[in-house]
């Protein structure tokens, strides 16, 4: 999967937490940070990494989400390294 195909669909998982602002969501880039520039609840990036492992038919491992960063990079990332892990499992 491309990068800006899963920044794409992690918007769509965005648009549906409440603790976000819709409008915060205009423009966001890989450089976006969850906790500063949308102003999200650190407690809600465990529900946003729920629903992207939903989104994206995949599942974190603890230690994923304990080294996650703030950044949307930093999932996108993550949900390559998660694919990158089932092809060689």
């Amino acid at each position: 999967m491309e990068r800006q195909e899963i920044l794409d669909g992690l918007l769509e998982v965005l648009r549906t937490v409440r603790t976000i602002d819709p409008a915060r969501l205009e423009g966001v880039t890989e450089e976006t940070d969850f906790l500063t520039d949308l102003n999200t609840p650190s407690t809600e990036l465990i529900n946003i990494a729920a629903k992207v492992e939903h989104k994206f038919g995949i599942e974190f491992e603890d230690d994923d989400i304990d080294h996650m960063g703030s950044k949307v990079k930093d999932i996108i990332d993550l949900i390559l390294a998660v694919e990158e892990r089932g092809k060689n499992a």
